[in-house]
């Protein structure tokens, strides 16, 4: 099964999505991951991405569509996918499925993590991870502990710059706008299923565990 996992700014879907691949060996599948990796390869897509960025220009659907195409026909992958933070608008969820049926594949559910904007703030200003297995935590909810990996004994904890109030204000107008009514889109097709996400990290784990092994059944 493939699973779109859907909420606003700070609601946990990174969280959510590292106990999805821990627990069902999913595989995420993050727009940012997938520039960063293509950066990497130093291809001809790559220079054109980082004159883009470089510029300060907004990377085409086009290309996102590319990159995720790419990975649709990696078998290792096939039907576990996990989408975290795409699509963002309703062209995109229609490409996306799109993509998926050319493949002999679709997206069997979306996972709707809802939270009281007023709590945002705090998860979102209280972030960080650890900068060598990326594990992340909260300063209010979830204090950092050490982390099970022997190397990650040298860590430093990282803050995003972008983790301030005034910028996660504009993100959640941005998601109102362009990106909530995606959830429409979805919910005719009869597979949201949404889930309380301001219990505690556990709770929804199991919630969500839950409900995949509901439809796994």
């Amino acid at each position: 099964m493939n699973i779109v996992i859907f909420g606003p700014p700070g609601a946990g879907k990174g969280t959510q999505s590292a106990f999805l691949i821990n627990q069902f060996n999913f595989f995420q599948l993050s727009t940012g991951d997938l520039l960063r990796n293509e950066l990497k390869s130093g291809s001809t897509l790559a220079s054109e991405i980082e004159n883009l960025m470089n510029s300060g220009k907004l990377v085409s659907d086009d290309i996102i569509n590319n990159l995720i195409e790419k990975k649709l026909i990696d078998q290792s992958i096939e039907n576990r996918i996990i989408f975290d933070g795409f699509p963002r608008n309703i062209e995109q969820a229609k490409t996306l499925d799109s993509l998926l049926s050319k493949y002999s594949q679709s997206i069997s559910l979306v996972l709707n993590l809802k939270v009281n904007y007023p709590i945002l703030s705090k998860r979102i200003s209280g972030r960080v991870s650890c900068s060598v297995c990326k594990k992340i935590f909260n300063e209010f909810f979830d204090p950092p502990v050490p982390c099970d990996h022997p190397e990650c004994k040298t860590r430093t904890l990282i803050k995003r710059s972008d983790d301030n109030e005034e910028t996660v204000t504009k993100r959640l107008k941005t998601y109102d706008e362009s990106t909530l009514p995606i959830l429409d889109y979805y919910k005719d097709k009869g597979i949201v299923v949404d889930v309380d996400a301001m219990a505690k990290i556990a709770k929804v784990s199991e919630e969500i565990s839950n409900i995949i092994k509901e439809l796994k059944s």
